[in-house]
């Protein structure tokens, strides 16, 4: 059975930002997708098919990043326009799921805005960066500037996916990314450059809320280090993935939803 998808903008007070609604559970969940070439927007039935599991327990809104980018974005400010999207929508101590760049988005949140999160899960994410990341952040800028979207998406998926996923699911990636435009590819700059922004890893001990870190033994992106850090900063439960799974466990991973099912349920 298809979930119904809703889609909406709301109005910041100096920018939009867009986002899409699904489920139709009495508590509310936030999900804050990892940065893409483009925008979740695109693809909102397929993540309302992936979650659909937790559609029963939840209404589910999926926020896309703010609409107008500037050079020197931060992420205090992309996560700070979260916040507001969510005061505006009435959501509040909702059960947050923030995905590698939306999960340090999350810990923002939870930081600077307690009220609005009941409960904190975090895949693949990083609190600082380190050698590894800095490494793959600049060969995907230094790509993405050059325009180059074969060697950007054969680099995407390598380092991305497990290896049995980049083999089942890479030609179908790089076919629906060809109508990437020149926009794309500058929106991706900026979300790309927030990173040299990431410091949060100080402020970890103010999240209060229950959390729950997800990582990847084999995260080539942000590492399973990173990971751990961020769980043995905050003392909280967490599971690491198999090398079977990448970076993106969340995607790959047939256990991960029921995973947060059960942590946002508990």
């Amino acid at each position: 059975m298809k979930t119904t998808v809703t889609r909406g903008t709301v109005r910041l007070k100096n920018n939009e930002m867009d986002y899409f609604t699904f489920g139709s559970g009495r508590r509310q969940m936030v999900i804050l997708p990892g940065m893409a070439l483009k925008s979740v927007m695109n693809v909102a039935e397929g993540v309302a098919s992936a979650y659909r599991l937790l559609s029963d327990a939840f209404t589910i809104t999926v926020f896309d990043r703010t609409k107008f980018l500037s050079e020197n974005y931060t992420l205090t400010q992309l996560a700070e326009d979260t916040a507001e999207a969510m005061q505006l929508l009435s959501i509040r101590d909702a059960c947050v799921f923030g995905a590698s760049q939306g999960g340090v988005m999350a810990m923002t949140i939870a930081v600077m805005h307690p009220e609005l999160v009941g409960r904190l899960a975090l895949g693949s994410t990083a609190a600082r960066l380190n050698p590894v990341s800095e490494q793959v952040m600049n060969k995907w800028m230094e790509l993405a500037e050059r325009r180059d979207l074969q060697g950007f998406l054969d680099y995407f998926i390598s380092v991305l996916y497990g290896r049995d996923f980049a083999e089942k699911f890479g030609g179908f990636i790089k076919l629906s990314h060809q109508d990437v435009t020149e926009a794309d590819f500058e929106r991706f700059v900026i979300l790309g450059k927030t990173f040299d922004t990431l410091s949060i890893y100080d402020k970890l001990e103010r999240i209060q809320c229950p959390t729950l870190v997800l990582g990847a033994i084999d995260d080539k992106v942000l590492t399973a280090q990173a990971s751990f850090e961020i769980a043995q900063k905050l003392g909280c439960a967490c599971y690491f993935y198999e090398n079977k799974y990448g970076h993106c466990a969340f995607d790959e991973a047939p256990d991960y939803k029921q995973r947060l099912l059960n942590f946002f349920t508990e």
